[in-house]
């Protein structure tokens, strides 16, 4: 879901499954993909297999063969199972109108059970706040594993590693603001060098030790879970590691389209991470001493700086990766109901999906710069690392299942068949992980705590907050024929009433008519919905609905990946008969000024906190925006 590449969102291959027409247009998106999808799993092997290797025990002293072959097959197998089968072959398919990421396939999986979906949404709450958990994990655990490496140059260096990565840091989240499309540019070719070093590197160590091929005999994972007891489940928790950064391929599905991320993983990013991991085996079995760093020990001491500064960028990379996701999140978030607006800026004109959220800019950075303070080594953040990431894998095996069995209409049975050996798989790399909970393992689970806490009490508030309002409202049609019966003043202009609700008269409406005692010559109740799908067509962008002589019903329709843009969509109700001049039109909205209730449907906490949310929202006028010298707000005061 990052917004580096999202012209590819504008051309063929973000439609239906995501098929190219172009070789140029195909090439390009694969060379994007490369850049941005497997940032994350692509710098996994700097720390995937010393975390393991270490995991299962193995020392400088007491690496043996078995042990890492074990491990190695481990890590092979997870990258063959787990991307290439659940991922890249059958969740690429289960797209929401191209659009790929847990909150889309939440939507989707929503669409197809109806009223009943209310678990549904609970999983994509879990999914989301978890995946906060890893936006915030990845940047601090990929840039200090990177910069590590200059401890390998001198000793010297070592207590410098916390203030540059901080620096890195601080400078990554500095240019947010600015956009990510010239970045984006040097992503995909940077990346290509890094993934195309890391198997040329590779190759001589496994030509010297070839019997670390024996690694693709699945029977030496298995013996090692069986012959290594509470240790193999351990070291199945680092093993994970390698495979951080999967659900990347399903979430910029809709920025990059099924075919080229299929072909970028299967023609060069798995056969790369796949030989990197076995010369860093290599390396350990001919020099157990190597253990302390293989990623970096792999290469000869001239070329230890120049890996270290590609290793940083390609971190940078990976974690911009994750913090762009963050923001498309964020959006899809907002327009699902489960969470306030926040301010959202666009960074650039030709491509909606590139943008910058301030707020959740600061926070993420807050949040990844003290736990490069607590941790201060990435074998430490290490174990902090993979619950996040797990989690959301066991949720979108879940709702994989639901659209499979829904949407693809398979029966349930076969739909479990498939997925049933996935969400075992999932739940015992979850469980392999909760094993270091108290190691640092708490981390993303605080963090997703407290977002599903805050997208709950947002969801159920404004739920409470709407039945309110709504028993206090009188029907559109009996205020109309009240109006008809003794109609007021009419002063010329248009006057737009926001609503939720369009069958019922607008808080604003009430109170003007009750304080300025006229009516506007045009008057109409506007309802914007968002939509179960990433985005709507523009033919089906514009309701329009007359009411009587006095008022209209206009329904503005947005998918969950775009940004509400009223006066631009207003502009299209022309073609349908509304002569709509945005500067004879008034717009008026009700500012709402929220009370704790004696009696709630909540308890008075969450009360304080749905109120604190509310009044932390972006004004509606932004978000929705609409030019400010065209608004008019009216208060009102209400207990919830």
């Amino acid at each position: 879901m990052t917004d580096t590449t999202s012209a590819a969102a504008d051309t063929p291959a973000a439609n239906g499954h995501g098929e190219t027409h172009s070789t140029a247009s195909f090439k390009g998106l694969m060379l994007g993909s490369i850049g941005v999808v497997y940032g994350d799993i692509g710098t996994s092997p700097l720390y995937a297999f010393r975390e393991a290797v270490t995991a299962a025990g193995a020392t400088a002293a007491t690496a043996s063969t078995q042990a890492v072959l074990g491990v190695l097959s481990l890590i092979l197998w997870a990258l063959i199972v787990v991307v290439t089968l659940k991922y890249v072959v059958i969740l690429l398919r289960a797209d929401n109108n191209g659009e790929g990421g847990t909150l889309a396939l939440m939507a989707l999986a929503q669409r197809a059970l109806g009223t009943s979906g209310g678990v549904v949404v609970l999983l994509g709450i879990i999914s989301g706040a978890l995946f906060y958990g890893d936006a915030v994990i990845t940047p601090a655990l990929s840039v200090l594993s990177a910069v590590e490496g200059i401890k390998l140059v001198t000793s010297a260096l070592d207590h410098y590693v916390v203030p540059i990565t901080i620096v890195i840091l601080v400078a990554l989240f500095a240019v947010q603001s600015r956009g990510t499309a010239r970045v984006a540019a040097f992503f995909g070719p940077i990346m290509c060098i890094w993934f195309a070093v890391m198997a040329m590197a590779a190759l001589p160590l496994i030509a010297q030790q070839p019997s670390v091929l024996l690694a693709f005999n699945p029977v030496y994972a298995v013996s090692f879970l069986l012959n290594h007891g509470i240790i193999g489940l351990v070291t199945l928790g680092a093993v994970f590691l390698a495979v951080t950064g999967a659900e990347a391929l399903y979430a910029d599905l809709g920025h990059f389209g099924k075919r080229p991320i299929q072909t970028a993983w299967l023609f060069l990013v798995l056969p790369s991470l796949a030989l990197n991991y076995l010369g860093q085996g290599a390396l350990v079995i001919g020099n157990p001493h190597t253990i302390e760093n293989p990623f970096f020990l792999m290469f000869p001491e001239w070329a230890l700086v120049p890996m270290v500064v590609l290793a940083t960028v390609a971190t940078v990379i990976a974690s911009q990766a994750v913090i762009t996701g963050a923001y498309s999140l964020t959006r899809q978030a907002i327009q699902l109901g489960l969470m306030p607006r926040f301010e959202i800026t666009h960074t650039s004109e030709a491509h909606s999906g590139q943008i910058y959220i301030p707020r959740i800019n600061t926070l993420l950075l807050v949040g990844v710069l003290m736990l490069v303070v607590m941790f201060r080594s990435s074998s430490s953040l290490a174990s902090a690392y993979g619950i996040s990431v797990t989690g959301t894998m066991v949720v979108t095996a879940m709702m994989g299942f639901v659209v499979i069995w829904k949407v693809w209409r398979w029966s349930p049975f076969a739909a479990a068949a498939l997925i049933l050996p996935f969400l075992a798989i999932d739940l015992t790399f979850l469980t392999a992980n909760l094993l270091k909970v108290f190691e640092g393992g708490w981390v993303p689970l605080a963090l997703g705590g407290a977002v599903m806490l805050l997208m709950y009490t947002w969801r159920r508030g404004s739920r409470l907050l709407y039945e309110k309002s709504h028993r206090q409202e009188i029907p559109l049609t009996d205020l109309i024929t009240m109006l008809e019966k003794k109609p007021p003043q009419r002063v010329p202009g248009t006057a737009v009433f926001l609503t939720s609700n369009p069958d019922y008269a607008p808080t604003a409406l009430m109170h003007s008519l009750k304080h300025y005692k006229v009516l506007h010559q045009k008057n109409v109740i506007l309802t914007i919905e968002i939509a179960s799908t990433p985005r709507v067509d523009i033919a089906e962008r514009v309701r329009l609905e007359d009411v009587g002589e006095m008022f209209s019903k206009v329904t503005l329709r947005f998918g969950f990946m775009e940004s509400p843009n009223v006066p631009k969509a207003l502009a299209i109700a022309r073609k349908l008969g509304w002569q709509f001049d945005i500067m004879s039109t008034s717009f008026f909205l009700s500012r709402r000024a929220l009370k704790p209730a004696a009696q709630s449907g909540m308890p008075r906490w969450q009360d304080h906190l749905f109120i604190g949310m509310s009044r932390s929202a972006n004004d509606a006028t932004d978000y929705f925006q609409i030019p400010t010298g065209r608004v008019v707000e009216v208060g009102t005061q209400v207990t919830i």
